[in-house]
């Protein structure tokens, strides 16, 4: 398990990690942090090279088309993947504050997230017949649970980041894990995906769920090597089991936060187009494997050059200046797909990864919500403050099959400038947003949640 230090070493002043800044010694965490920083972002960059090999906008939509088919059922994906990664930390949020040693929670989940994989690459192996009628729901199911996971593990990376790295390094480490993680997950598809695909389609899944469950394993086996001091287990205790009376205390009590959420809320709904991209490039441009394979290098490509430019700059000017950024980009995805859609099919088929490099966007910006979150909480209400937010992220997602029953109604034009006209109002509501770093913008205090 991951290394410990005597209780008395902790610093646990205010947001910061590092303790009082003008104490003479330092903390374990100041002495651990930069080993810690890397070993982090580590574990990030193996997290993201398993990841590709799932993307949600390419290869899970491309697979479920494979065994069922209809609109409806590829706009279950977001649902179940919001849902997933918001209910779950609601429920766990104050046991993973009252756990000593945090880290131990961000290990586990990353080994539990290899789970559902391996078991799908066993089901996929083990059938001749790929069509099964039960098939659809047992990958459903799974990818269900495999996102319960996931949220419970951005919890607790949140929850870990927030203990062990500084407020003004956190853009570091999403940067470094980011660019870093990025080329190395296109490189790793570049080289493995046409092999997977092309010479062996019917079993290539398989080997893509069995290459996705090992590298999550990895991922969690990195967390061995982080240092991280125990918390001072007198100062910890678990609350009653009221995790919405939780959520609704720091929803009442701290406006920054609402104003966070509301921007949060609204731009989501740009994840509601995520399993429909991949089908108006096959429908309106006839792509084809090839171009699959293309769209997801450009997405990750997308992830890295966005997370290098929103670090430094979350890092000088705040994080709200960054989530600004990429939000007003975010609201050109929707556009530009139609744009290219539209064009001529040579050049629409050549131009369409565009798309799907603003996609890169959408894990930056929401690691850069948390991030802001994260400065805006008391130092004790790390886990709390991230779960609310990703119980606010979930609640737009009611409306995501209504969003896939749409594009096989009325087509995908009006479903996608929908979804561009909200995550535009969320980034002109970004000015309304306080910068904890200046004080707070409009006079209010952040961070007052405390019940």
């Amino acid at each position: 398990m991951p290394s410990t230090t005597p209780p008395a070493e902790i610093a646990t002043a205010g947001d910061s990690p590092l303790g009082d800044p003008a104490s003479e010694a330092p903390t374990a965490i100041e002495l651990a942090q930069p080993r810690n920083l890397l070993v982090l972002a580590g574990q990030q960059i193996m997290l993201r090279v398993a990841w590709i090999f799932k993307t949600e906008s390419v290869i899970m939509p491309a697979f479920l088309d494979t065994i069922a088919g209809a609109g409806w059922i590829r706009g279950c994906l977001p649902v179940l993947n919001r849902i997933g990664q918001s209910v779950p930390p609601m429920l766990l949020s104050d046991r993973l504050r009252a756990a000593p040693v945090k880290s131990r929670a961000l290990l586990l989940t990353s080994l539990l997230m290899s789970g559902p994989f391996l078991l799908l690459a066993g089901v996929w192996f083990s059938l001749d017949d790929k069509r099964q009628p039960w098939l659809p729901w047992l990958f459903l199911l799974l990818y269900f649970i495999f996102f319960c996971f996931t949220g419970l593990n951005q919890l607790s990376f949140g929850t870990v980041q927030g203990k062990l790295v500084a407020v003004k390094r956190r853009g570091r480490l999403l940067a470094l894990s980011g660019v870093i993680g990025s080329f190395a997950a296109i490189g790793a598809v570049w080289f493995l995906l046409p092999r997977l695909l092309e010479r062996d389609f019917a079993n290539g899944f398989g080997w893509i769920f069995l290459i996705t469950g090992v590298g999550f394993s990895i991922a969690g086996a990195v967390c061995l090597l982080l240092r991280e001091p125990p918390d001072d287990a007198a100062g910890l205790h678990p609350r009653p089991q009221r995790p919405l009376h939780g959520v609704w205390l720091v929803v009442r009590r701290d406006r920054s936060f609402r104003r966070l959420a509301v921007v949060a809320m609204l731009f989501i709904t740009a994840q509601f187009l995520f399993p429909h991209y991949q089908k108006l490039g096959y429908v309106q441009l006839e792509a084809g494997g090839f171009d699959l394979m293309v769209w997801v290098v450009a997405q990750n490509a997308g992830a890295g050059v966005f997370s290098l430019l929103a670090g430094a700059i979350a890092d000088r000017f705040g994080n709200r200046l960054a989530i600004r950024m990429l939000v007003f980009v975010s609201a050109l995805t929707p556009l530009l797909a139609l744009a290219v859609s539209h064009a001529p099919q040579a050049v629409g088929r050549s131009t369409f990864w565009l798309t799907f490099f603003l996609l890169g966007l959408i894990p930056v910006t929401l690691k850069a919500l948390v991030n802001y979150a994260l400065e805006i909480a008391p130092h004790d209400d790390h886990p709390r403050y991230v779960s609310t937010l990703s119980l606010c992220l979930a609640v737009p997602f009611v409306f995501s099959p209504l969003a896939g029953l749409a594009v096989d109604l009325a087509g995908f034009t009006p479903v996608l400038l929908t979804v561009a006209t909200l995550v535009a109002a969320g980034g002109l509501l970004t000015f309304r947003m306080s910068e904890p770093r200046h004080g707070s913008d409009a006079g209010e205090p952040t961070g007052v949640s405390r019940g």
